[in-house]
């Protein structure tokens, strides 16, 4: 980063680029304008894109595998080593917390670098022996090889987590990426092309082009031919708009998209540990999680009590400033982000909900009345095909329901396009496995919720995404394994 402006990144350094357009990067708190980002259109992407098609040629091209695993460790490190750089700039980006980015954003952002270097020395690959007619045979082995030019498009809810979930194993292949960030979101993502410097990554491996999405950088970068695959984590309609610029080209895709998750809660469940998880799963980040609880489904007989319980939660919760070590609860990405979300909690009074707890703005004070705040929301008394039960919101709110039997709710869970994620709570062995087998999502939790093992596979299905990542599964997409037959 250079002054005030951010920057792009290409080719190991920070230029404003050419087109000379610029747009304000907004505070979420109070609605001050941070800095100025620099907007790339087709001449950035096309310098980025060519910087990192010529690394794969390179320096970077040629290492082994330990020594790229060296360069990443150095990496994450560097994270570690700008800790409160880091913090400052998210929380600055996102208005959350640093009480919550303290724990989860920084360092599991760092830490992604690290999982996918140990994953790419393990990593396996396959060799069959075969006969051939004139009795001397053949031996067949895989190999893999960087797929090359890797189009990240990241989020702005977990900047820095989700952008190095994808250029940590991205990197650990021996691609070259070009990031395009959240326009909302830009610091951290420039703030680590320093960090790739100091540790020596080569000039061209990690790029960034800052930008928006149609008639900008994201759609050249997208369309670029020489852009070899295309990882996403955002919105479904954002998904098929970057689908059908991936199949000029036939490239590879992968795609985290939109959800509307269920919660289940059994009635012999730990009422303690299910108010906890689903306390967390629906309100943290304020609610722009992507695997978060917007419906909650609870058997009757505890129906009455649990509404009660979480309400009193939602209640209790801490609305700050990211500086407020106890506050808890934050604003919402953007003005724009909480019209669409009050936009849902006015929906939800004329259609007749029951409004629990929350459904509006919270009184901040004039100095953070600019901001982009919204209170903890609750519902109950809607049915299953109400647009608050069927879209995704991406705000601090839920709807809870009641139901009377397991085939019930199970028919409930899955009546959605989406199939990201799913939690579960109940003490009973048989019933936690028998109903999660059935549950249509990518990530099923039970008696949990974002409990990540890293080397798990990690998507959604149906119009909740396309692909897996995480461990082994990562290296499905970020390589093409390739068969050598040599004939003995």
């Amino acid at each position: 980063m250079s002054g005030k402006a951010v920057m792009h990144f290409i080719n190991g350094e920070y230029t404003p680029g050419t087109s000379g357009k610029v747009f304000q990067n907004i505070n979420p708190v109070d609605g001050s304008v941070i800095c100025d980002v620099h907007e790339g259109l087709k001449p950035e992407v096309d310098a980025a894109v060519t910087a990192a098609k010529d690394a794969l040629r390179g320096p970077w091209g040629k290492m082994t595998i330990e020594e790229r695993v060296a360069i990443l460790h150095k990496v994450a490190d560097g994270v570690n080593a700008r800790f409160d750089e880091f913090l400052e700039a998210e929380c600055k980006d996102t208005g959350k917390p640093k009480s919550l980015a303290r724990h989860i954003d920084i360092p599991r952002g760092a830490s992604n670098f690290k999982a996918f270097a140990e994953v790419i020395k393990n990593a396996p690959t396959e060799t069959f022996p075969m006969a051939t007619p004139d009795g001397t045979g053949a031996l067949n082995y895989s190999i893999r090889t960087p797929k090359g030019v890797i189009a990240v498009i990241s989020p702005w809810n977990l900047p820095l987590l989700l952008m190095t979930w994808k250029v940590g194993p991205a990197l650990a292949c021996g691609n070259t990426v070009v990031v395009k960030p959240s326009e909302e979101t830009p610091l951290t993502t420039s703030l680590l092309g320093e960090v790739m410097n100091d540790a020596g990554v080569p000039a061209g491996v990690y790029n960034v082009v800052n930008g928006f999405g149609p008639d900008s950088a994201g759609a050249y970068l997208t369309e670029h031919p020489d852009v070899d695959a295309i990882t996403f984590t955002g919105e479904t309609s954002t998904g098929t708009a970057i689908m059908k610029a991936a199949a000029v080209g036939m490239r590879d895709v992968s795609m985290e998209l939109g959800g509307k998750n269920p919660a289940i809660v059994f009635a012999d469940c730990d009422m303690d540990k299910a108010i906890e998880g689903v306390m967390r799963s629906v309100f943290v980040n304020c609610g722009q999680v992507c695997l978060g609880t917007e419906r909650v489904y609870v058997e009757r007989p505890i129906f009455d009590e649990f509404v009660a319980r979480l309400k009193a939660g939602a209640e209790d919760l801490k609305v700050g400033e990211p500086d407020d070590e106890d506050a808890n609860f934050g604003p919402l990405i953007s003005k724009e982000h909480q019209e669409k979300v009050l936009g849902y909690y006015d929906l939800a009074r004329k259609l007749g909900a029951n409004v629990v707890t929350g459904g509006g703005v919270p009184d901040m004070g004039d100095a953070l009345s600019g901001g982009a705040w919204v209170e903890p929301t609750i519902w109950t008394g809607l049915d299953d095909d109400s647009a608050i039960m069927r879209e995704e919101i991406f705000g601090p709110c839920c709807h809870i329901s009641p139901f009377d039997d397991e085939d019930e709710v199970i028919l409930r869970a899955n009546d959605t396009v989406y199939g990201l994620a799913c939690s579960i709570w109940t003490e009973n062995l048989s019933k936690s496995h028998r109903v999660a087998g059935q549950i249509e999502s990518g990530l099923t939790w039970v008696n949990s919720w974002f409990l990540r093992d890293l080397r798990t596979p990690f998507g959604g299905s149906k119009q909740s995404g396309i692909g897996r990542e995480g461990g082994v599964h990562s290296l499905e997409f970020y390589t093409e394994l390739r068969n050598i037959c040599v004939k003995l």
